[in-house]
């Protein structure tokens, strides 16, 4: 079986796990004191907080530029459910906006009509590692005053281009940035997340909610040669990540240019192989823009069935992922707990899991599917891979016959 994706890890991360498990910090201490101090040097960022996961990571980041409870971020609905999931936590509505269909991220051209007067943040999605139109975004939010989060889960070592030099998302280009440590994504703690910014006060803001708001760190009250009782000024959350997995996050950020470079090679490999198969849509990298391809996601020609074609691939020994999930078609979001810019107007006639605002949004989901990408990936793999593609839509157009 050729997996949809591996995580890269060696000896170097069982010995930098045992070696913070000898030392008897077991959960958050120096090692993700340096964690965070090397993720904020890669990714060129003034300040780097690590914590559980990349969904604390969102929900840290709304709660610091002030989303309350009757507010409104706009947002996609074209991600993994954690990013409407991290609105909702702080008691605030996901306005979902529609996607570019060849990016799979955000439309700036759509994000102005999505704007009121309860709007508090917008939080774009680099989606599969490819990034946002930054430069878009940013200027409309700046004209309305508004923060802007990257929900970077996916976006470890991706680039953009400002100006003439190319810099690392995460630093932060917007007002704060969130990642994911995900076994699924290019670099893996097992679980975790971190949030870069400039903004010495945030950064401030995210260390006290990860540890209940306890007003003096663990780290220095063990460290004192006095006694000193810590207090909680205020509500906060276990969002801690451990020394043990800021460990294996140290040797993994040493990997990750390779790591990269590995992606970038496979999908070149990826655009090559499957350009001549009819009717198949592939991923466009702006020119702007250069993806870690944290996944590799293509568009079925319009009379396969996605279901079909992945089942067909699976039988043969390869395993791949449907597009990108819709939030608004969850039972979760079922009728309630979002909207659509039709919606802000009080003129939307969206049915259940169908909105006529969110069209690309669903298409991709329902004809898109992911292909295996991890580094070590081989040709031969990557050539299995294409041809049971090939083999599976090539079957869709033979014709079925009814006894």
């Amino acid at each position: 079986m050729i997996p949809i994706a591996k995580p890269q890890i060696g000896e170097e991360e069982v010995q930098a796990a045992a070696q913070a498990l000898r030392s008897g910090w077991v959960s958050q201490g120096p090692r993700v004191a340096e964690f965070e101090q090397a993720f904020a040097a890669l990714v060129g960022a003034p300040h780097a907080c690590a914590v559980s996961s990349c969904t604390t990571a969102l929900h840290l980041a709304l709660l610091s530029v002030g989303v309350h409870p009757g507010d409104e971020v706009i947002t996609v609905s074209h991600s993994f459910i954690a990013t409407a999931n991290s609105i909702r936590y702080c008691g605030a509505l996901p306005v979902f906006v529609d996607i570019e269909p060849d990016t799979f991220n955000l439309d700036p051209a759509r994000l102005e009509f999505a704007i009121t007067e309860r709007t508090k943040a917008i939080l774009c999605v680099h989606q599969m590692g490819m990034p946002c139109d930054l430069a878009q975004i940013t200027a409309i939010a700046a004209g309305h005053g508004l923060p802007v989060i990257e929900d970077a889960a996916c976006a470890i070592g991706s680039e953009i281009r400002v100006g003439d030099a190319w810099e690392r998302i995460g630093k932060p280009h917007g007002d704060i940035a969130c990642f994911s440590f995900h076994p699924r994504k290019v670099i893996t703690t097992g679980e975790g997340g971190m949030l870069t910014t400039r903004n010495p006060e945030w950064d401030a803001q995210f260390r006290l909610l990860r540890q209940h708001c306890m007003s003096v760190p663990d780290t220095k009250r063990h460290a004192s040669a006095e006694v000193i009782f810590e207090g909680y000024p205020a509500v906060g959350y276990n969002y801690r990540m451990t020394d043990m997995q800021a460990a294996v996050g140290c040797e993994q950020l040493n990997r990750l240019p390779e790591i990269v470079d590995k992606r970038r090679q496979l999908a070149a490999s990826y655009q090559e192989l499957l350009g001549p198969i009819p009717g198949l849509g592939l991923p466009r990298e702006p020119a702007w823009a250069r993806s870690n391809w944290q996944s590799y996601c293509v568009r079925l020609p319009e009379a396969a069935d996605q279901k079909r074609v992945m089942q067909r691939m699976l039988d043969t020994g390869v395993a791949t992922r449907r597009g990108i999930m819709c939030s608004h078609r969850e039972g979760a979001y079922a009728g309630e707990g979002w909207t659509c810019t039709t919606r802000l107007k009080g003129r939307c006639d969206c049915s259940p899991g169908t909105c006529a605002e969110l069209a690309h949004s669903e298409q991709a989901q329902d004809h898109c599917i992911v292909l295996p990408m991890f580094p070590q990936m081989t040709h031969h793999e990557q050539g299995q891979v294409v041809d049971a593609l090939r083999r599976a839509l090539a079957d869709e157009q033979k014709p079925t016959h009814s006894s």
